[in-house]
């Protein structure tokens, strides 16, 4: 016989409609989506999925903003790493490790957006991210003598370039998303580290300032900055290997250590059984001494009253 299904609790129930309408949502859209559809896919009705988030838009601003939430959780945690170079390689590896563990969930958030998302939609979280990855480009701008005011306008060319990455990776997948992070940051890194303090197209410019390719002089001022910039990044490297050297040192001694005070420890132990088993032999060398002890004087005891029972009229010790 079989025993009945145990019923769900509310929040257990909410969970599940979340999840179905996130698969229902990222197959067919919104739009393409329906409460009956929700709900029978559920086993349950649809006053069911009223009860808990008021209708189809409801559930859908519930999906979006935990994929909003998600992704802008791992780009934030991956920006902050200490080095400019680090944050961006990071932070494209975390935007491309979402689409490939959630690809429900972007296609969400990447397909057209509707009101029921409020706020909530692909382009305000590109917002978003961009917003901290300017924080990054004031930095550099000011370290290199760029106008930092211009840091907001390349932050969003910056994020739109891997966002658009991503969402032409989703479908393909090939090739891994680390070496799509490595391309991602090799045409961003190196780009950013020619740049022109004062770019402008070429069609802006007069007849006697066109040129085919930068001067001269241009080239090895550019060189130098590269040259400068891959010092700085390999004193960075640096100064982490050294770092995680001396964590690595400082967690063995703490594990050798410990290794001694686990040995002092146990050779305590051995010496307290030890001891403890030395009184025990000795208390059990007493107690046999005294159980002789007593035996001899049973003995002899037995042998007195045998001797009076055969002579009688005999005194003791005569």
């Amino acid at each position: 016989m079989n025993e009945p299904r145990r019923r769900m609790s509310g929040k257990e129930r909410r969970e599940q409609l979340i999840q179905i309408s996130r698969s229902l949502f990222a197959e067919k859209g919104f739009d393409g989506t329906s409460v009956e559809e929700i709900a029978a896919t559920a086993g349950v009705s649809k006053p069911v999925v009223y009860e808990h988030f008021g209708g189809k838009e409801g559930v859908y601003a519930v999906v979006v903003d935990r994929e909003m939430d998600k992704l802008l959780g791992m780009v934030t945690e991956a920006l902050a790493a200490s080095h400019a170079l680090v944050k961006l390689e990071r932070a494209a590896l975390a935007l491309l490790a979402y689409v490939e563990e959630n690809s429900e969930g972007f296609r969400i958030l990447i397909r057209d957006s509707h009101a029921a998302s409020g706020t909530g939609t692909f382009a305000s979280l590109i917002n978003d991210i961009a917003s901290q990855v300017e924080d990054v480009m004031v930095d550099e701008f000011v370290r290199r003598g760029y106008d930092p005011k211009l840091a907001p306008m390349y932050a969003q060319m910056l994020v739109g370039m891997v966002a658009l990455t991503g969402q032409w990776w989703l479908d393909v997948r090939r090739p891994p998303r680390e070496e799509v992070a490595a391309h991602l940051v090799n045409l961003a890194w190196n780009g950013l580290k020619g740049l022109d303090p004062t770019p402008r197209l070429t069609a802006s410019r007069g007849p006697d300032q066109l040129r085919s390719r930068p001067s001269e002089k241009e080239l090895r001022e550019r060189e130098k900055a590269r040259e400068r910039d891959l010092k700085e990044l390999e004193k960075a490297r640096e100064r982490e290997r050294r770092e995680a050297e001396k964590l690595a040192r400082e967690q063995e001694k703490i594990r050798q250590r410990e290794l001694k005070e686990a040995e002092k420890a146990r050779e305590r132990e051995l010496k307290e059984q030890e001891r403890l088993l030395r009184e025990r032999e000795k208390a059990r060398e007493r107690d046999l001494k005294e159980l002789e002890k007593a035996r001899q004087r049973e003995q002899r005891e037995a042998a007195r009253q045998t001797r009076a029972a055969e002579h009688p009229g005999e005194q003791p010790g005569s």
